[in-house]
């Protein structure tokens, strides 16, 4: 007997409809004999219309008190989901994350799963039941308190039960029926992906794919439990996201992605000496600000340039935390620019074909695109652009790698 776990996310179990169907697509796993756990998000924009609540009220919620908020969208989902199981005489169970034995660390917003103890699941299973876990939550191991796990935490929740049950298949259902090479609402042509790595999978959805959340493709990947991302919405094969090994060939090129949630932020006129970006890199770290793209400037007279990328949701609370640096560094000052993008290349050929960068800075420059940082990687190649050439840098770099066309791979 197989253990498949699957999960939908808001548009899936958008309204009453939607969750009916959803309903009959889980009863389906069920009677043909799987053990089915089934994660939930939130039906529709309700998190977004508990946010805005919350906001009305305060200005700075208590972390505490908002994640309290929040979680209880997905515990209507779940509720839900069971009755409209009962309804086509499946047995099921509903568990909120706490209930489930996800235990998190005590960061509100964004807490990270520490462990699981699946046993009430395992036991819920063993009666015959279908088992529905609340998404997107857990409860601190130190305070008891009910946590979040960020956007797109129903993933990480639904591929972290697949890895503590032992899971044959995790199956991300989604309002989309796959992963494709682009962002299809801006390459109108771009091809859905059979199959990728979870190296490449990891890369796509750091760059800006917003169809998995990266910490859930980090779960997949360390516990080897295979991802099926697929639509909610017909029954056709989705994109599977697997082991390299599980690979035949790979492609040069799987996709480009891109990302307009960045801030680039520049420290100017930094003393160039030792210790300094050290100082100013442990403070965001302790800050817990995620930073992806470094460049350093060659220095000049003494002193140089730092700048970095990190998620315009975090540059409002740490501009005062970036401006004590510059003065405890004796720099000059700091510059945000929020009006930038991030366009990635991600492919698993790359490491063994030169000349992927380089055909891909044409491609910019032919489209007439300014380039202001470069990071890469063995399988990515990232740029930051001004926001407003995002689109036309995505369109230009799939073109110049023909990555409509059926894929050129590689042994």
């Amino acid at each position: 007997m197989a253990i498949v776990v699957q999960k939908y996310g808001g548009t899936s179990v958008g309204d009453v409809n939607r969750m009916k169907r959803v309903a009959d697509r889980v009863a389906r796993t069920h009677r043909a004999g799987n053990q089915t756990v089934v994660v939930v998000s939130a039906m529709g924009d309700t998190t977004d219309e508990l946010v805005g609540m919350a906001e009305k009220i305060s200005d700075l919620p208590p972390g505490r008190e908002l994640d309290m908020l929040l979680t209880a969208g997905e515990r209507i989902s779940m509720a839900l989901l069971a009755m409209a199981l009962h309804a086509l005489e499946i047995p099921a169970k509903s568990f909120t994350g706490s209930q489930a034995g996800i235990i998190t660390d005590g960061s509100h917003g964004r807490a990270r799963i520490v462990d699981i103890t699946p046993g009430r699941i395992s036991g819920a299973l063993d009666e015959g039941n279908v088992v529905i876990v609340a998404g997107f939550q857990g409860v601190s191991h130190d305070t008891k308190d009910v946590t979040t796990l960020g956007r797109g935490g129903s993933d990480t929740t639904a591929v972290a039960l697949a890895a503590a049950l032992g899971a044959d298949v995790c199956e991300i259902y989604t309002d989309v029926d796959g992963v494709y090479t682009a962002d299809p609402r801006i390459v109108p042509d771009a091809r859905k992906l059979d199959r990728l790595t979870f190296e490449e999978m990891l890369e796509m959805a750091a760059q800006g794919a917003r169809v998995l959340q990266v910490r859930s493709v980090e779960f997949g990947r360390n516990h080897g439990v295979p991802i099926h991302v697929r639509s909610s919405f017909s029954y056709q094969e989705g994109t599977w996201v697997v082991p390299e090994e599980d690979i035949m060939e790979n492609a040069i090129i799987s996709g480009v992605a891109h990302d307009t949630d960045d801030a680039k932020v520049t420290v100017q006129h930094v003393p160039d000496k030792p210790g300094v970006a050290a100082d100013v890199f442990t403070a965001l770290g302790e800050a817990n600000v995620n930073i992806d793209m470094i460049v350093q400037n060659v220095s000049e007279d003494g002193t140089t340039d730092i700048s970095f990328t990190m998620p315009h949701a975090d540059v409002h609370r740490t501009r005062e935390l970036l401006e004590g640096l510059a003065r405890e560094v004796g720099a000059r000052g700091v510059a945000i620019d929020d009006q930038v993008a991030k366009v990635s290349l991600v492919g698993a050929g790359m490491k063994t074909h030169p000349g992927i960068a380089a055909a891909m800075f044409k491609a910019l420059s032919d489209a007439g695109v300014n380039i202001e940082m470069i990071s890469t990687s063995t399988i990515r190649v990232s740029v930051v652009v001004a926001a407003t050439d995002a689109e036309r840098a995505v369109r230009a770099i799939h073109d110049a790698f023909d990555l409509s066309a059926t894929p050129v791979e590689v042994s």
